[in-house]
């Protein structure tokens, strides 16, 4: 039974010095206590074990449904998504372990990702008077969290958004290294203790340890910047664990949003790694296990070995989107007077074996429904079909649909200005290789796939000498290619685990892109208006506000004068855009602006 409650206003909405009780313990019993035999001795053996299950990288799902195809979600694993089906495997491992016996936590990321929870951020906000409660608490309240970390993408809203997000949780959303910028005190709570009670003995105290990215300073500086800061996990993470073994904890976890592989993509911009769990384990002894985040991988069990104890750390990251649930198990020990973790494990559960919970997708049905009406209004139509299939290999016209908007939208905000004499150029990603704007009537879940992400539009200035390194950079997404032979598309990209998104194709210039020659000398013929880019020509770039502050690791770009900056969603731009336009015909906008090649032979004629 509960003998204590966490009182959330302890942090809302200040940075309030961290004590003993500064995040005030939640109690939830237990009792899984089997008794055995010492060595050569005649008392029982205390034991007890429990599990803590985790989540991670939810993104905004709480059903099996993909807004922006308006069907049931599905890939090419058959993977499923969403709270509802987590519900189903919280709800078995409980009966299977004792309610008592079990903690469910969270890593990060939750309110960014799908059309539902940007309707109740943007559209009918949860920060309005008398607003919506966000789908998203909604959906963990009535499972039951006990704990979630901060993910960077929580920030994208802007903190009125997170702060009522906060509110409306009846669980602590933890962030030890997201501190107030001026006087370094967390402004979330760091952790919290649950102490699970046995039959005998003391209670077992459970530490949860919240860590969420350091990213966040550049990619959501426009929110954070003078308010925040976001210092290293590592760091943290040994201020912290001590204290937490001092308050009397047994067991500590950490719920960490960042990777285990040890690497950044902001380049040299923070001297903070990004992806930083396993470093956490390797270098701070005190942890039992870490519940990982933000690299949307599945980790099942890993171990890492602290190098100050020899004690092995389990890690565990289950996928994103709720494709997965984690469930560490620990069997503990009482020796010397207090509990000790005599072993951990890990597994995820595949949530494409269950249902949904009935419960969870009652309670949001109304808002589900009310969603997609939304993303299936029709803003224009289109004179043929365009899809982003093959546009990780050539440039396709719903590519260059996103370029247009980009420079239209660019060159009418310098109009009239200082810069409005420099050529526009524009860089854009494929996000999905599944979207697609269909012949006839386009809605907004049609323009909206296109651009999944809330990013913004900025306008900043290159050179052509630093244009041709972007490009270049922008190129090591291919896989090395050797002339003559063929060319098989399933393995010509994602070279080095480069994701599509961090792939970009620059129209108002043409080039070609050698893919037979090694990283950092593909980019051939680069011209602007049929001559070579001259170096010290300047240009404005119109770039995604990820890009510009770093993400990525793209040359330049973070560095360069910024000329002017939209705080609108390019997504909602595009919209406008189709909604304006009424027909979009592709041979208004189209061409090939760039091609790859081998020793000047196109590779897709």
């Amino acid at each position: 039974m509960a003998l204590d409650r966490w009182d959330r206003r302890t942090f809302l909405g200040r940075s309030a010095a961290v004590g003993a009780g500064a995040a005030g313990a939640v109690m939830v019993g237990g009792e899984a206590l089997a008794h055995g035999r010492g060595h050569g001795e005649g008392r029982p053996v205390k034991r007890y074990s429990f599990s803590v299950m985790g989540t991670t990288d939810l993104h905004g799902n709480v059903f099996n449904w993909d807004y922006f195809t308006d069907r049931e979600y599905d890939d090419t694993a058959h993977n499923d998504i969403g709270l509802a089906k987590i519900s189903t495997l919280v709800d078995q491992v409980r009966r299977e372990k004792g309610r008592r016996n079990t903690l469910l936590i969270d890593a990060g990321d939750t309110i960014q990702g799908t059309q539902l929870s940007y309707y109740y951020a943007k559209v009918d906000p949860i920060t309005a008077r008398r607003g919506p409660v966000h789908p998203m608490a909604k959906a963990m309240n009535a499972i039951g969290y006990d704990a979630a970390a901060l993910g960077n993408h929580e920030f994208n809203y802007g903190i009125p958004v997170l702060r009522k997000f906060e509110e409306q949780c009846d669980f602590p959303l933890l962030g030890a290294n997201a501190l107030d910028a001026k006087s370094l005190r967390p402004v979330f709570p760091p952790y919290v203790i649950k102490r699970l009670r046995t039959p005998c003995g003391r209670d077992v105290r459970v530490a949860v340890l919240g860590l969420t990215n350091p990213g966040i300073a550049i990619w959501d500086k426009a929110h954070v910047a003078g308010k925040m800061v976001f210092p290293g996990l590592e760091e943290q993470a040994a201020k912290w664990v001590p204290r937490l073994r001092s308050m009397g904890a047994d067991v500590v976890i950490v719920s960490a949003h960042s990777g285990s592989s040890g690497t950044s993509s902001y380049g040299d911009q923070l001297p903070y790694v990004e992806n930083a769990a396993g470093l956490v384990a390797e270098q701070v002894p005190g942890i039992d296990a870490i519940l990982v985040g933000h690299a949307h991988v599945e980790i099942a069990e890993h171990f890492v070995v602290n190098k100050v104890t020899g004690k092995r750390v389990v890690l565990s990251e289950p996928a994103k989107w709720g494709q997965r649930l984690t469930v560490f198990d620990f069997d503990l020990v009482w020796e010397k007077g207090r509990w000790a973790v005599e072993r951990a494990g890990s597994q995820v559960l595949n949530s494409n074996a269950v249902p949904e919970d009935p419960k969870v997708v009652s309670l949001l049905r109304r808002e589900h429904r009310k969603v997609v009406a939304y993303v299936n209004q029709v803003i224009g139509t289109s004179v043929v079909a365009m899809s982003t299939a093959e546009a990780p290999w050539r440039d396709e016209p719903i590519i260059d649909l996103i370029n247009q908007v980009q420079t239209e939208t660019v060159v009418a905000a310098l109009a009239g200005g200082a810069y409005a004499g420099l050529p526009v150029l524009s860089q854009a990603s494929c996000f999905s290789r599944a979207a697609e704007i269909p012949a006839g009537e386009v809605t907004i879940r049609d323009a909206a796939g296109l651009y999944p992400f809330e990013n913004t539009l900025e306008a900043r200035l290159l050179t052509g000498a630093q244009l041709k390194e972007y490009l270049e950079y922008s190129a090591r997404y291919y896989v090395r290619t050797a002339a003559g032979g063929p060319v098989d598309t399933a393995k010509l990209t994602n070279a080095d685990g480069i994701p599509d998104y961090n792939y970009d194709a620059v129209s108002g210039v043409t080039y070609d892109i050698d893919i037979s020659q090694p990283v950092g000398s593909r980019i051939v013929g680069l011209s602007f208006e049929g001559r070579p880019v001259d170096p010290a020509t300047r240009f404005v770039f119109a770039v995604n506000n990820y890009r510009a502050s770093g993400g990525g690791a793209f040359p330049h770009v973070a560095g360069a004068e910024q000329v002017w900056a939209d705080s609108d969603e390019i997504r909602n731009t595009i919209i406008g855009w189709v909604r304006e336009k009424g027909s979009v015909d592709p041979a208004e906008f189209a061409s090939v602006g760039w091609r790859l090649t081998r020793e000047g032979v196109p590779v897709f004629p």
